[in-house]
């Protein structure tokens, strides 16, 4: 009998007059939904019961599809700065299973089955996926760098938990809404914006292939290291920003220091202070799981577009 989760049904053959099945093995049904996790191929027998969601996007996206239930603990609260209002109250109920990234004993001990997890936290100094499977436990890897990837994620996570017409109906209103930004801004010249993560011996920015780099763009704007197309984030000198002149400077807000204290670094910098953008004080502030692949692609689009275009916002 097929399980709890709507199968692909692959190879199934029907049942003679007599009710008997073909006894061939070739001829049984393969009840299994087969997911293509960015080159990964996932085999789900049965609806997930207790999922890790490993990255503030990955957790608040759950809970917008309506699956917090399913969520037994989450990681990397140090790169949020909390739930958008209307998933705050049910955010704040999610287990915490690591402040930071989690670790192998934290996820092997957890009880979970399902890990939807960005992708950082896996590979050379993160969690081992061969690992995981090992252990029982599937894991959907979290790294859309386009938009049409991470609807697909959104739709996967739909078929996954069976809840395809909510999937939809997501994807469906956050193309809406991002497209009528787009057409707004498409009048104006893009703004030259710079991304700072955080200063040092350089300034700690996004690269082209960087998924925050697109939301950017539909918003009227483009990054000035767009051209570091083999690096998601880079450390750039502060001359070559300078050199680059950019109009607007977009500054990630988490953990330590306070946006405040960023802001203030970059104003007393030696070289940043003297930026047209800097003096003007065109800053806009954004937190860092909000530029993150997830449920907030839409919103961060919107307000990118208030802070690179106010004009067209009567602001």
């Amino acid at each position: 009998m097929v399980g709890s989760i709507s199968m692909m049904i692959a190879g199934c053959e029907e049942s003679n007059s007599n009710g008997h099945a073909d006894n061939d093995e070739s001829s049984q049904p393969d009840e299994s939904l087969i997911i293509d996790n960015y080159g990964r191929e996932l085999s789900i027998t049965q609806k997930p019961t207790n999922v890790l969601t490993l990255g503030p996007n990955t957790t608040e996206l759950f809970i917008a599809l309506g699956l917090s239930d399913y969520i037994i603990g989450n990681s990397l609260d140090n790169h949020s700065r909390g739930a958008l209002p209307e998933y705050e109250d049910v955010y704040e109920q999610i287990p915490e299973l690591t402040y930071g990234s989690a670790t192998r004993e934290s996820v092997l001990t957890s009880g979970t089955d399902f890990v939807y997890g960005i992708d950082w936290e896996f590979g050379k100094e993160g969690l081992n996926i061969e690992e995981l499977t090992d252990y029982g436990i599937t894991t959907y890897v979290n790294k859309a760098s386009t938009l049409e990837d991470m609807y697909e994620e959104i739709l996967d996570i739909g078929k996954i938990f069976e809840i395809e017409d909510t999937a939809e109906a997501f994807v469906s209103e956050q193309k809406e809404r991002i497209a009528n930004i787009n057409e707004k801004v498409s009048q104006k010249d893009p703004v030259k914006v710079l991304v700072y993560d955080s200063g040092g011996e350089g300034v700690f920015t996004a690269g082209g292939p960087n998924f925050e780099t697109l939301l950017i763009e539909l918003a009227g704007g483009k990054n000035i290291f767009e051209n570091l197309t083999d690096k998601q984030w880079a450390t750039v000198s502060y001359e070559e920003v300078l050199a680059r002149d950019p109009d607007v400077i977009l500054v990630h807000d988490y953990d330590k220091p306070a946006i405040e204290q960023k802001i203030e670094d970059i104003k007393n910098h030696p070289v940043l202070s003297q930026l047209e953008s800097v003096k003007k004080e065109r800053f806009v502030t954004i937190s860092l799981e909000s530029v993150l692949p997830g449920n907030r692609m839409a919103y961060s689009v919107e307000s990118f577009a208030h802070g690179f275009h106010p004009e067209l916002f009567n602001e």
